[in-house]
């Protein structure tokens, strides 16, 4: 598939507010302020991340496929829970015990990812209504079963399948069908009355969002169901007010939205360190955007290419930049030309 310059802006502003939402999440208990903005991105930020998995993905079932994926998802996640567990170690962390079948933090996505592909498999086959219907019926149904949780990260994982079904099922024209202009201006009021109701909200736990425990445990053992609906309606309607404001034209940052698993996977190593040192503080509106820009900085610093060409043996099973850089280097200079 052409890259589409549409895509590859989303993912960018997308894994920003990843990195953004980790990043002000300490301080969301001390501001109504912060909590609310905390609680607005995570109603749309990884059903939006999980749309665009699926919207790419292709579902083939083959033994190629699977084995490919196989090496791009859960070999990086191996290789990464082992290093978070040192990491975790190193700065005084608890939970730092090695437990390679419990997620460490947001290595979860890549083991529901590879997951949801498996779905595909069988759910490709249904007819498309079917099929999104059943996938969010199991989601509604998990919520009650307390063993269903962060192991192997199956809630996540049938909790957020629909994002990525629907994205598998949806065109190219269907997406852009969202840059109507009434679609647009509807998306605006979309997000403010969710903004509103999220700060008017009484204590609304964040664990509806999260997607990693059940009904009992959030509060509402027996109409769990009905909430869990409602939070699947607003990250629809959330993700789908997102993306009809993604800028279409390519600019000088469309390339890093190619490269946001590194940023995924390596921004806990700040994130991590700043909560464990307690390095920052939000007081006032100048200390929420200076975080801001420091997400935006990380974000930077981590789709940069130097960073890709270090974590690529880990990330991705090659050295194909470190190669490619030792080749340019290896190179003698161009001589005069002989004649002259």
């Amino acid at each position: 598939m052409k890259r589409n310059a549409y895509f590859d802006n989303a993912r960018l502003m997308l894994i920003f507010l990843v990195v953004f939402g980790h990043v002000i999440q300490p301080y969301i208990d001390g501001s109504s302020g912060v909590n609310t903005l905390y609680l607005w991105i995570y109603t749309f930020h990884m059903p939006a991340f999980i749309f665009l998995a699926g919207f790419f993905a292709k579902g083939a079932g083959n033994v190629t496929y699977i084995t490919s994926l196989a090496k791009k998802l859960l070999v990086p996640y191996m290789v990464f829970q082992i290093i978070y567990t040192g990491y975790y170690f190193l700065i005084g962390k608890d939970g730092w015990q090695l437990e390679m079948f419990y997620p460490h933090w947001s290595l979860w996505f890549l083991f529901s990812l590879f997951s949801w592909h498996m779905l595909l498999i069988w759910f490709k086959k249904m007819p498309a209504a079917m099929g999104v219907a059943i996938s969010i019926g199991i989601g509604l149904i998990v919520g009650y079963f307390g063993e269903v949780g962060h192991t192997f990260s199956l809630s996540r994982t049938f909790v957020f399948f629909p994002f990525f079904l629907v994205g598998y099922q949806i065109t190219q024209n269907q997406v852009m069908w969202l840059k109507r202009i009434q679609l647009r201006i509807a998306a605006v009021l979309v997000m403010l009355a969710v903004a509103v109701g999220i700060y008017y909200a009484p204590e609304f736990n964040t664990g509806w969002l999260l997607a990693s425990k059940s009904y009992s445990s959030l509060g509402l053992p027996e109409y769990g169901m009905i909430a869990r609906l409602l939070v699947y309606v607003t990250s629809f309607l959330m993700a789908a007010s997102f993306l009809a404001w993604m800028p279409q034209k390519r600019n000088r940052l469309t390339a890093l939205g190619t490269r946001t698993l590194y940023v995924y996977l390596l921004h806990g190593f700040f994130v991590q360190f700043f909560r464990e040192t307690n390095l920052f503080a939000v007081n006032s509106v100048i200390d929420l955007l200076g975080l801001a820009a420091m997400s935006a900085l990380i974000v930077l610093v981590l789709s940069s290419r130097p960073v890709q060409g270090i974590w690529q043996p880990l990330i991705e099973g090659k050295m194909s930049i470190l190669k490619d850089r030792f080749n340019r280097h290896r190179k003698p200079p161009h001589s005069g030309d002989a004649s002259a």
